[in-house]
């Protein structure tokens, strides 16, 4: 489909940062909310063809998630309702990084708060952006191992249940559908890829 040459090449190499032709230009930003967690900015931008267009931009500190594995292959789950999907999901530790955090040290202050344990090993899987027709979100997923339980308390406003679940069972459950938050889905694939 060519619509003004928005279609009309296939790139031979997928993933490539080669974006000749295809940047956008910034030319007017304004803020046009702010909250505790997130801005939105509403951007003027040139299209490549010269046409001006408008994006709203969800304007987020990214978030780091934790795939904590114990000595029995059982993976540290949380289970918490969140008001955006209406129930209760089953998730990986993950918060987003305060100001001047490591991710690193994100993912590990959240497995301390929402799991009380910590971790001797943690290696950085990969980073993905989660929506990024939209948003400015960066996930840094870790895995975990080498498990100690901490004396601490959770954060107050987190009702949270830990379960621990064998990764391999995991896997499948993301297989299944059981599983729907794509930082948990993603993660809990890579880790059972890195460990099974």
């Amino acid at each position: 489909m060519d619509r003004k040459g928005a279609y009309n090449t296939v790139k031979e190499t997928p993933g490539s940062d080669d974006s000749s032709g295809l940047d956008e230009t910034v030319l007017e930003r304004k803020i046009v909310y702010e909250g505790s967690i997130f801005k939105v900015e509403k951007r003027s931008v040139e299209l490549p063809d010269g046409r001006v267009a408008n994006r709203d931009i969800v304007i987020n500190p990214g978030a780091s998630a934790i795939v904590a594995v114990d000595e029995d292959m059982r993976v540290l789950m949380v289970r918490q309702f969140r008001q955006t999907a209406g129930r209760v999901l089953l998730e990986i530790p993950a918060g987003k990084l305060d100001p001047g955090e490591t991710p690193e040290a994100c993912a590990l202050r959240e497995l301390s708060e929402e799991t009380g344990f910590t971790a001797a090993n943690i290696t950085k899987l990969f980073g993905l952006l989660v929506s990024p027709g939209f948003a400015t979100q960066m996930e840094h997923i870790y895995l975990a191992t080498g498990l100690s339980e901490l004396a601490g308390e959770k954060d107050e406003d987190e009702f949270i249940e830990l379960v621990r679940i064998p990764l391999a069972d995991a896997a499948d459950m993301v297989m299944r559908g059981e599983i729907d938050d794509a930082k948990t889905a993603v993660g809990i694939l890579a880790a059972a890829r890195a460990m099974l």
